[in-house]
This record gives structure tokens, C-alpha cells and sequence, in this order.
């Protein structure tokens, strides 16, 4: 038995150590400051909370506007194809642009006064809210090309690898840059768990002071983002000093370090349709039409799926059906709406769920799911994607179920049957526990595949092409959130900063029916994906 488990344990894990290269660091470290941008998690939760009078319903449209940047990584991937040797640059302006997005927080929160001089508070944090992703879709059109670029294709002597020997560095690099994204994370809340340790007891002043550090340190995201760039530039003259060492020309080992096969030419579908969603989106943004975002979204999936219509010309048959396939599930996995805020609310007001406690939760989960990365590696690569995308569906509706439950009063019956241990927070990490691992499963199947079947000279496109399709999925999934709020409306209780009089009062008599339908949502749409593509015969990646 102990046996059994050590090759497990070595097969699982281990063996990802031994896969590990130090070629692969650069992306890996633009993808881990992604990860711990968690670390303003708890505070922007509990500042709007406390500070800002915004609905439910208003922060699930902000989040739509501010998932649109990712439908925008088509005409970065193909930007970056296009400027390959330059791409850089866009990792530098995306950590700039990270910096401002957190700088107007901790103005924000330090001072109010003086920022309301310019603009109004809640115009400020939509500000900051929308260029945080902005930075970040910069950053991940790049990091995704560099995933390509890491993984050596030559030995130093010039010897092309086996292809089978390819394929498995980049199904480990895949997996190694969503470990980098949790990993991140599980640093975070580890901090977040010590700082706010003893946050409830503070005074205001003592709570909004933590609050605006928590921001000043999460300026180290931007930093460690420009240190993957500095890495990979000094990567490269190493590895083109090792060519030269073996006896190559400068051209032959230059030639063996470029991962595009001809030159790429400007794909004008790309840009101009891009231009066109651009434009069309800010002018619906501006205009605030009252069906702007569903006009954006109808507009954006035209748009972007006219784009992969032009670039799916690029594959074979066989490549063409399995891409569409995993998109259409893909899609519909991720579109599933969310119940928003609202349920944080209920568990900061209600269960008297706290920023420590909440911290603890993160870290949970956080970890779990790491740890989860490892468990399910092999079952991410010897299955099919559909069967991974089915087993999540099945595995998180019966994990929603304990919130649910609780929402009905759950937590008061098994503390009274239990002598008071199994009570909300219990049954809060129990369930974060089982659910974590499950998180960021469903993409490494596709972007491996992505990585090692797309065409040489279109990878960061294909990359981004994906990434805007499915991210146009959590788009659907904030009007999805919306509609919902707009139908079941929860609401905190608002005061008034001046006065404390009650602006808002609390109301969560709706939480149980919207937690219901969302339960059903969430297995009735990837159900229907997976039933539609096996009647079209659609392969998975």
C-alpha cells in the first residue's frame, strides 16, 4: 500500500518537479503576479461594503465592463505575433497601469477628501476597478506567448527534440503557469490571513490605515511581473551562448531560438474587427443605453466569432471540429452566473463571517486548490475534456448544496444536534475544502492542446483567440449575475457617512430562491453543452 502511494505521490508530483525548467520561470512569474492580486481581495470586499453605497446588482455591471478587456487578447495575441521581439514593452505598460489601478485605491482609502475634489468616490473605484484588468490582459497575452517561447524545441547541439518530448513540456508548462496563478494566491491569503488577524477589534482609523497598506503592498504584483521580462531577456543571450558554444553561426542559433516558422503578416480582420468592437463598446459604455452591455456582449460575440471563423481556416478538418467543440463546452461551462456579492454580504451580516475568518477561507481554498493541481494532474491528461468539464459540473452542484442549505437555516440545526461544533463557520471550510480543488481544472486540458497543435507562427493568436471567446463567457456570466440581482435583490445595510442614519436598510429574504436557481443554472447549462456536442459529434481536447 505504501508503495502504491509513493508512485502516486511520485507520478503526481514529483515528477513535476523533475519536469520543471528554469526556461520556464519568466511566465511563470508574470503569471504569479496574477495570483497575488488576491491580495486586495478581502479589503476592496469589505471597503465597498463599509465605504460605498453600491448595489449588488451595480458591482455585477461593473464586473462585466471590467471582464470586456480579456475579449480584447485576440488582437494582443496577434498584436504580440506581430511584435515578437518587442513584446515586452507590453508587459512594462500593463505594470504601469497596475500601479495607477492601486495607487487610486490607497488615495482612495487614506484619502477620500482629497480625491473627491477631482472626482466623485465611487467614480475613483470605477476607475481603479477597470484598469486593473486592463493591466492584466496586457500582461497575459504576453505571459501566454512567453509559454510558447520556454519550451525548447533544440537541444544546445542544435538537435530538434522528439516531438512526444514537446508535447510533454508543454502540457507541464500549461499546468506549471496554473500552479503559478493558485500559488499566488495561497501567498496572499496566507498574508491577508496574518494581517488581519485581529482586523474586527480594530478602531476605524487602525482599520482604514491597514487597509490602505494592504494596497501599498500590493505594488509588488507590478514588480514581479517586469521580473519575468528582465529574466527571459537574460534566458535568451544564455541560451544563444550555448548554441554559439556548440559550434552554431549567430543566424543558426538566432533561427533556433525563433518559435514563428515565416514571417507574420498583419492580420487586418483581426485589427479592423477589433477596432470595430473597441469603438462600439466605448460608445455604448458613454451613451449608458439602458440594454448597453447586452448590446456590447451580441456585438463582441459577433465580432469575435467572425475572427475565429477567419482564423480557423489555419487548421486541418480534425483540428477544427476538436477546437469548436472544447470552445462550445468551455463556453458554456464558464458562463454559468453567480450569485454576486450579495452572498458575502449575508455572510458578513448573518453568519458574522469576518475579514480574519474570510482570510482563513481564502487560504483554504487557496491551498486545496493547489493541491488539487497535483491530485487530478493525471486525470487532466488521460481524459477527454468533456469528461473533466462533466465530473465539475456534477462535483459543484453537490458542493453548492451545504450554502444552500445553510441559507434555510441549516447551520442552527446541526449546531444544535452537534453541541454547537458543526455550525456555520464549519460548515464553511468543509465546504471550501471540497470545492477548491476543483477551480482551475477545466482550461489546462484546452491550453495545452492550444500549445502544442496551433500553428508555430499564430500561437500567442490562437492563445488569445480562445482566451476572448471564453472570457467572453464570464461576461455572460456577469449578465447572467445581473439579471439575477435584478430578480432576487439583496441588499446591506447602507449609512449614511455623516449622519448614520440608515440609507439602506438589510434584506436577504431572497437569498435562498436565488441560490436555488443558480444551483440549477450551473448544471443545466454545461449539461446542455455536452449533450449538444455529442449530437454534433464534436471532439474534445
Amino acid at each position: 500500500m505504501s508503495r502504491m502511494l509513493w508512485q502516486w505521490f511520485d507520478r503526481n508530483i514529483l515528477s513535476l518537479g523533475r519536469d520543471m525548467q528554469l526556461s520556464y520561470l519568466p511566465p511563470l512569474l508574470v503569471y504569479l503576479a496574477f495570483g497575488i492580486q488576491g491580495l486586495t481581495g478581502i479589503v476592496g470586499t469589505f471597503y465597498v461594503k463599509e465605504h460605498l453605497g453600491l448595489s449588488a446588482e451595480f458591482l455585477a455591471a461593473l464586473g462585466f465592463w471590467a471582464g470586456l478587456p480579456f475579449a480584447l487578447k485576440m488582437p494582443l495575441g496577434h498584436l504580440v505575433d506581430l511584435l515578437w521581439r518587442f513584446k515586452s514593452g507590453l508587459i512594462y505598460l500593463g505594470a504601469a497601469l497596475l500601479a495607477a489601478s492601486l495607487l487610486i485605491m490607497a488615495g482612495l482609502i487614506g484619502n477620500p477628501q482629497q480625491m473627491a475634489q477631482f472626482m466623485s468616490v465611487n467614480a475613483w473605484f470605477v476607475l481603479s476597478t477597470l484598469l486593473l484588468p486592463i493591466g492584466f490582459v496586457l500582461q497575459d497575452a504576453v505571459a501566454d506567448a512567453m509559454t510558447v517561447e520556454a519550451v525548447p524545441r533544440h537541444l544546445p547541439d542544435g538537435t530538434l527534440l522528439a516531438e512526444n518530448d514537446i508535447k510533454r513540456m508543454h502540457t507541464t508548462m500549461q499546468t506549471l503557469g496554473r500552479v503559478a496563478v493558485i500559488g499566488g494566491s495561497v501567498l496572499v491569503a496566507g498574508v491577508n490571513v496574518w494581517l488581519f488577524a485581529d482586523a474586527e477589534t480594530l478602531a476605524d482609523t487602525a482599520k482604514t490605515a491597514l487597509y490602505q497598506q494592504v494596497y501599498l503592498m500590493a505594488l509588488v504584483i507590478p514588480l514581479v511581473s517586469v521580473s519575468g521580462v528582465l529574466l527571459n531577456g537574460w534566458l535568451q543571450r544564455r541560451r544563444l551562448a550555448a548554441h554559439r558554444a556548440h559550434g552554431l553561426s549567430d543566424a543558426e542559433a538566432q533561427s533556433l531560438l525563433n518559435h514563428q516558422d515565416g514571417d507574420v503578416r498583419a492580420n487586418w480582420w483581426i485589427l479592423g474587427g477589433s477596432l470595430v468592437f473597441v469603438t462600439f463598446t466605448l460608445l455604448m459604455g458613454l451613451t449608458e443605453l439602458r440594454y448597453g452591455q447586452e448590446a456590447v456582449f451580441a456585438g463582441s460575440m459577433v465580432i469575435v466569432l467572425f475572427l475565429m471563423g477567419r482564423l480557423l481556416r489555419e487548421l486541418d478538418g480534425p483540428a477544427r471540429a476538436t477546437l469548436l467543440g472544447t470552445a462550445l463546452v468551455i463556453f458554456m461551462f464558464r458562463a454559468t452566473p453567480s450569485a454576486g456579492p450579495g452572498v458575502t454580504w449575508w455572510m458578513i451580516d448573518e453568519l458574522r463571517f469576518d475579514q480574519s475568518f474570510l482570510s482563513e477561507l481564502s487560504l483554504i481554498s487557496s491551498a486545496l486548490t493547489l493541491a488539487g493541481m497535483f491530485l487530478f494532474r493525471r486525470f487532466m491528461a488521460e481524459r477527454p475534456l468533456y469528461v473533466v468539464v462533466a465530473f465539475l459540473t456534477i462535483a459543484g452542484t453537490i458542493l453548492s448544496l451545504p450554502v444552500l442549505g445553510m441559507s434555510y437555516g441549516l447551520h442552527h440545526w446541526t449546531a444544535v444536534h452537534s453541541g454547537g461544533v458543526v455550525d456555520a463557520r464549519f460548515i464553511a471550510v468543509i465546504d471550501t475544502a471540497l470545492e477548491s480543488p476543483l477551480g482551475q481544472i477545466s482550461m489546462i486540458p484546452m491550453l495545452a492542446w492550444i500549445a502544442n497543435s496551433a500553428p508555430n507562427h499564430l500561437k500567442a493568436t490562437f492563445f488569445a483567440v480562445m482566451a476572448s471567446f471564453t472570457n467572453l463567457a464570464l461576461s455572460a456570466a456577469q449578465l447572467g449575475t445581473k439579471y439575477l440581482n435584478q430578480l432576487f435583490v439583496l441588499s446591506r445595510e447602507v449609512k449614511d457617512p455623516a449622519t448614520k442614519a440608515i440609507v439602506t436598510a438589510a434584506n436577504y429574504a431572497e437569498l435562498s430562491p436565488l441560490l436555488l436557481t443558480i444551483g440549477l443554472l450551473g448544471i443545466l447549462m454545461p449539461g446542455a453543452a455536452l449533450l449538444l456536442a455529442w449530437k454534433l459529434k464534436l471532439k474534445s481536447a
